[in-house]
């Protein structure tokens, strides 16, 4: 199947007893046993769910896979990851990563002794020369959040693998979904994402998946699954399901309008820098466009007026873009990372990196374009 075909027929059929073409929500914790230990694949929802295990396929079929899990969010999902290591293992990650993912890391899990290493990702010699023999882990996010910087997910996974092939290689595939990359076509292990975002696609669940190919690390990730019971919801996985069916055809808009804004927004007088994929002036132009089927719909920009006073006129401004955290959704948000999706993370690693008080996260809707740019251009006359 191509990937249109697979967004609404992946993994999918109809329901057995029924026939019902989309999947019913089955509403129960527990499932009749014909015997001890006999019964038709489903004994306890928190194990499986029968709208839960369309939810997966659906996962599995979208980033060719052999196995996908649906959490409560993004951030079990990320944690299921981390339980598979164990005290005095070292993580490498990116030094731009989304505020929750590098909260996860630094003041959770560091605390029960696994080991952060976070370099900078444009260079694949900054990753190999931090792999020691204690390296288990390389978290990769691409494009990053919010400055929207590129891994070379092949580059990376063939130069890790060639000094050692027992190192898994996550991605999370967040920003980009399956419809614009594929990581495990391009040698990752395991494929992450907020499922909240554009996986749901219209700002009503929060969701977290994995993806993987090998048999062996599936089995670990499901009995963390299991065992810790960070399950996604049977409402939240049909709801999931539902959004899939037109993720496509959802992102095919996003690109087209994040370009345009990006456009715009690259000569727009108040604006310093514009932070797009998309753009011949980002620095991993030519890897995004080689990686990526085409560039998304997150843009990130800086003002030139770099004072609190301009930034929030700015954002307050506004009035199609909702000032909100999140994003992915068919609505345009508008979002300041230093005080929301980055808040967490300490200011002097956000300044060496580059997230500076007048920095803006977009993430453009599939509203109409013209729409956009306008409100976009009222509220910078500030």
């Amino acid at each position: 199947m191509k990937f249109d075909t697979k967004a609404i027929h992946g993994g999918q059929k109809p329901e057995e007893t029924t026939g019902a073409v989309m999947p019913p929500v089955f509403l129960t914790s527990t499932f009749a046993q014909s015997s001890p230990g006999t019964h038709k694949g489903y004994a306890y929802a928190r194990g499986t769910n029968p709208t839960r295990t369309a939810l997966e396929k659906s996962f599995t079929a979208l980033e060719n896979g052999t196995h996908g899990f649906a959490f409560s969010s993004g951030m079990a999902a990320i944690d299921c990851v981390l339980r598979l290591l164990k005290p005095g293992d070292e993580i490498i990650a990116g030094d731009d990563l989304y505020g929750g993912t590098y909260r996860m890391f630094t003041q959770l899990f560091q605390k029960y002794g696994l080991i952060f290493s976070f370099v900078d990702m444009d260079l694949v010699s900054n990753i190999s020369e931090k792999i020691t023999e204690k390296t288990k882990l390389v978290w990769l996010e691409t494009p990053t959040n919010p400055l929207m910087k590129i891994a070379d997910i092949k580059a990376i996974s063939s130069a890790i693998k060639t000094k050692n092939t027992d190192i898994i290689i996550a991605v999370d595939n967040t920003f980009a979904t399956p419809y614009l990359q594929q990581p495990l076509n391009l040698g990752a292990d395991i494929v992450m994402h907020s499922a909240t975002k554009y996986l749901g696609g219209h700002s009503d669940l929060i969701m977290g998946a994995l993806i993987v190919k090998d048999a062996k690390l599936a089995e670990d990730l499901y009995f963390i699954q299991f065992a810790a019971g960070a399950i996604a919801s049977p409402m939240d996985s049909f709801l999931a399901l539902r959004g899939i069916k037109t993720l496509h055809v959802r992102m095919q808009r996003h690109c087209e309008n994040g370009k345009q804004i990006a456009d715009f927004l690259s000569n727009h007088i108040k604006v310093d820098r514009v932070y797009y994929p998309g753009l011949k002036s980002h620095s991993s132009y030519e890897i995004a466009k080689k990686q990526m089927k085409d560039f998304g719909g997150m843009v990130s920009f800086q003002l030139k007026d770099n004072s609190k006073t301009a930034t929030f006129k700015f954002l307050e401004n506004t009035k199609l873009f909702t000032l909100a955290e999140s994003l992915g959704g068919v609505e345009s948000l508008v979002n300041h990372p230093v005080t929301m999706s980055h808040g967490s993370i300490p200011e002097e690693k956000r300044l060496k990196i580059g997230i500076t008080n007048s920095l803006v996260r977009l993430s453009v809707g599939i509203e109409d374009i013209a729409d956009l740019i306008e409100d976009l251009d009222q509220a910078l006359h500030f």
